[in-house]
């Protein structure tokens, strides 16, 4: 099992997305954004926290990646499943964390970074 997958994301939305990976904040130097080229919204966030942060009953720390859905119906069967839960640390409740420690396929991971990119696109780009 990979232990994170936060190396390929860097590289999907680089690639896919042109998108420059941020590192906003001194305090937590390895939490990383991607956000939109037009309309400056995030659509992803990684972040390293601890599994018992998560209610994981495990010791450690994970890598996980917060994406925003449009579709909350969505958004309630992803976080049913092993691997993905509500956005931790995102105050609004169309955000799901996925875990990054293989749990979930990295190409299912893909697929979650496109529906959060087309979720924060603007108007004018959906």
């Amino acid at each position: 099992m990979k232990t994170s997958y936060r190396e390929d994301i860097y590289n999907y939305v680089q690639t896919k997305y042109n998108s420059k990976i941020e590192y906003l904040w001194a305090r937590f130097p390895r939490y990383a954004v991607f956000r939109h080229n037009d309309n400056n919204k995030w659509y992803g966030i990684i972040m390293n926290v601890s599994y018992q942060k998560l209610g994981i009953n495990k010791d450690g720390e994970v890598d996980i990646l917060n994406v925003k859905l449009d579709d909350w119906l969505l958004r309630d069967l992803l976080v049913k499943r092993e691997g993905i839960l509500p956005g931790y640390h995102i105050s609004r409740g169309n955000w799901i964390s996925i875990l990054l420690d293989g749990t979930i396929e990295v190409e299912q991971i893909y697929e979650l970074i496109d529906e959060g990119f087309k979720a924060t696109a603007s108007k004018t780009k959906k």
